[in-house]
């Protein structure tokens, strides 16, 4: 019996579309399945990433706790994978970078209509905001980028199927775009 590939993938800071396009494969995930074994993923709620052939990271860097994950996914996958805009550009999220830190924070949490005792949270369990958002090649290598926002589940299928039986990626025009 072959070995399955096994795969990864998480999500950063971002909108999880790119995870929902993923599950859009809808029936061809049972094609895939034949192919892959799932490891962290929330398609299997595995909370610890073990070693991975591939991972794909959906999302950009944003806060302490992204630099900790990517960093792992990078260590633990022997291909990684960047996968719609967020990722490869930072996306939405980056559009903060035009701002200070300081100053979204307050826009944020302290000025609002209705706001009582309002306070910008400051709990050790929140994740340490990092200044800017980064898209994840500024921190590990990439070994592909997967572009969309999200990537149609046509364009996955399309990059997955060409991965995985050793082909060049060639997305055709059509299956790449951004909504």
């Amino acid at each position: 019996m072959e070995s399955k590939v096994r795969v990864a993938t998480c999500s950063l800071c971002g909108c999880f579309g790119c995870h929902m396009s993923l599950l859009d494969l809808d029936e061809r995930l049972f094609d895939l399945a034949e192919k892959v074994e799932f490891d962290r993923s929330p398609l299997t709620d595995i909370k610890e990433l073990g070693e991975c052939d591939i991972g794909i990271v959906e999302g950009g860097i944003a806060n302490v706790e992204n630099v900790h994950t990517l960093l792992e996914f990078r260590a633990r996958c022997k291909i990684l994978i960047a996968m719609g805009a967020c990722a490869i550009s930072g996306g939405i999220p980056a559009m903060r970078n035009q701002y200070e830190l300081k100053d979204c924070l307050e826009e944020s949490y302290t000025r609002g209509v209705g706001l009582v005792d309002a306070q910008i949270p400051n709990d050790p369990e929140i994740p340490l905001l990092l200044n800017q958002v980064h898209p994840i090649h500024e921190v590990v290598k990439i070994d592909y980028f997967l572009p969309g926002c999200p990537p149609s589940a046509d364009a996955i299928w399309t990059f997955v199927s060409q991965l995985l039986a050793g082909q060049p990626i060639a997305l055709p025009y059509t299956q790449i775009h951004y909504d």
